[in-house]
């Protein structure tokens, strides 16, 4: 247990510790601090008092940096030490900052006194596609039953080049694109706001350690030494931007209009306790995609969605992290086995994670089977897509004995496309 006294229901407790970057109106220095209760620790402030190995030549540089990068590249030894060294300075046991008054003020902020940031410099992203259930249900509905997967579908990990540039922390507003869409075949093209704005219930592995060099894969046995930690995101799609433009080559506009990612980086350390039998694959992917321990996580997800001038969000779907088909040691050991160099900061996406009931869908093309079956909302509201105001919130955790490892909310209102 901790000092700081944390609620059963909170999402931070000592077993957690997840990584983020903040800044306060007394101090507008984006900074790495971590979260535990209500409150973030200020790496910054106790920086001095790391004394391991790796930590005591970096903390003071990594630890007031804008970004997570640079202790992200320090690699998983730095990441274990920096983890003991914080749960002993937390624990209720520990009097260095408990007793010190001083230090204890200027070291603890309050969450709501805090402004987030993106907690890391994304250099790449890539999104993935590794959710059986939700690639039956899209296949299902634009091809047929006997014909939902492609056939290269349970062979590789399927996934698509994002945009970097475009992914935004939690709290950022998103506007609805312009774009191209063909809604009559037999008609030309139309120019215009997306009519079929929608969300995706996804998470993205944080990259981190010493990029491999361009040409060197990283075999799937040292994959596991490159993920520092998992982030909610919420991968916004134009729907019908989508169907018209991604035949042949997959998305472009209607992925790069914004990419929101939670404000908390979880440790995979920290989700060590919430590992799960892995997906049973048939057929058995090629030797370079093959392990046998799990690395797949019990991880509660939701989605709610509260309509402008709404006071109560109204819950949509509830799934699973355990869902996933492809585990992220596979998706890195695939995304690199060409030899693409992977740098510390980088996102892999799972793609959208569906469960096998309606309620666990997790996207509204889904939720509404490509506009056939309303989603109810609150005060007898109902959507097919999004509408303009609506603001959508992803939120997660791991069930721990009488504590939840969870990574907060990952939020963003949708606004009006430019008139243009």
């Amino acid at each position: 247990m901790s000092f700081i006294e944390v609620s059963a229901d909170n999402h931070f407790p000592i077993q957690n510790l997840p990584f983020g970057i903040f800044s306060t109106k007394t101090n507008t220095n984006s900074r790495p601090g971590v979260a535990i209760g209500d409150y973030i620790l200020d790496l910054s402030e106790v920086s001095h008092l790391f004394d391991g190995p790796i930590m005591k030549n970096n903390s003071k540089r990594v630890f007031n940096s804008n970004y997570l990068n640079d202790f992200l590249e320090l690699g998983r030894q730095a990441w274990s030490e920096t983890r003991a060294k914080l749960k002993h300075l937390l624990d209720k046991d520990t009097d260095i900052l408990r007793d010190n008054q001083d230090l204890r003020q200027r070291a603890l902020v309050k969450q709501s006194d805090a402004q987030m940031h993106l907690p890391v410099q994304v250099g790449d992203y890539t999104d993935f596609y590794s959710s059986i259930e939700h690639a039956t249900n899209v296949g299902v509905m634009f091809r047929s039953k006997e014909n939902a997967l492609m056939p290269n579908w349970k062979h590789l990990p399927v996934a698509y080049h994002g945009r970097a540039s475009s992914v935004v922390v939690s709290g950022t507003a998103i506007r609805r694109p312009n774009g191209q869409t063909r809604p009559d075949d037999t008609q030309p093209p139309k120019f215009g706001p997306s009519k079929a704005m929608d969300f995706e219930l996804e998470m993205a592995f944080v990259m981190g350690g010493t990029a491999n060099q361009l040409g060197e894969p990283i075999p799937i046995d040292k994959t596991e030494d490159r993920i520092f930690g998992m982030v909610l995101m919420n991968d916004w799609s134009a729907r019908d931007i989508q169907k018209w433009e991604y035949i042949p080559l997959g998305p472009f506009l209607a992925k790069n209009l914004g990419t929101t990612i939670g404000q908390w980086i979880v440790t995979m350390e920290a989700l060590e306790s919430f590992k799960v039998a892995n997906t049973k694959q048939d057929p058995q992917p090629l030797p370079y995609l093959r392990h046998s321990d799990p690395y797949n996580f019990n991880i509660n997800l939701s989605v709610s969605i509260r309509p402008d001038g709404q006071q109560e969000a109204t819950q949509v779907s509830h799934s699973n992290y355990c869902h996933m088909y492809w585990t992220a040691k596979q998706q890195l050991a695939h995304h690199t086995i060409t030899g693409c160099n992977i740098k510390s900061g980088d996102l892999l996406g799972t793609g959208t994670i569906s469960g096998p009931l309606p309620q666990n869908f997790g996207s509204m093309l889904e939720l509404s089977w490509n506009r056939t079956k309303p989603i109810p909302l609150k005060d007898g509201l109902t959507r097919m897509y999004l509408e303009d105001g609506d603001e959508v919130t992803i939120s997660g955790y791991c069930q721990g004995s009488t504590y939840k490892v969870g990574f907060g909310n990952c939020s963003g209102q949708l606004l009006p496309a430019f008139n243009l």
